[in-house]
């Protein structure tokens, strides 16, 4: 169960690399680019929803 707790961290990174190649890429490749910026978004969207779930799941077995 900790390597879960650690996994979401993965997608934060991965957010930043997705960004940084978009910002690379941005003047060649405008279409790579954005599709770049969609999967950081979407990286970081999949971090809060991990963390959340991940404290809801925490706190359910506080009862």
């Amino acid at each position: 169960m900790k390597f879960l707790s650690v996994f979401k961290y993965v997608y934060i990174i991965f957010a930043v690399f997705a960004t940084y190649d978009a910002v690379t890429t941005w003047n060649n490749d405008r279409s790579g680019a954005y599709l770049s910026l969609f999967l950081a978004v979407f990286a970081v969207f999949i971090f809060f929803f991990r963390r959340k779930y991940q404290k809801r799941f925490k706190d359910r077995g506080k009862l």
